[in-house]
């Protein structure tokens, strides 16, 4: 599930078009499941995505539980990364959007 997908809309106020609401999430600190990883190269986030959540548009999630807000989806080499893990992922999503 997409974070946008349960988002409220808001509507611009110069262009009067509508947009999602700004979504940002703290990704639960349970950890029990959650695996670590280490890079051994540069690695990107939609990628590790891809091969954890199977789906490339979950990458926010890994930079979320990674303090990564650089605005890059490259993470350098020799970084150690925790995958969480995200049985329940989107009904948090859908809690805390409901929530606003």
């Amino acid at each position: 599930m997409s974070r946008y997908q349960t988002a409220l809309s808001i509507q611009d106020n110069n262009t009067k078009k509508y947009k999602s609401n700004t979504v940002i999430l703290n990704i639960p600190t349970d950890g029990t499941n959650d695996i670590y990883i280490k890079t051994t190269s540069p690695e990107r986030l939609d990628l590790l995505a891809y091969d954890f959540y199977t789906d490339v548009s979950s990458w926010w999630v890994i930079a979320i539980a990674n303090g990564l807000a650089n605005g890059s989806l490259w993470v350098p080499a020799n970084t150690v990364l925790r995958i969480p893990f995200t049985d329940k992922l989107n009904d948090y999503i859908l809690k805390v959007n409901n929530e606003r």
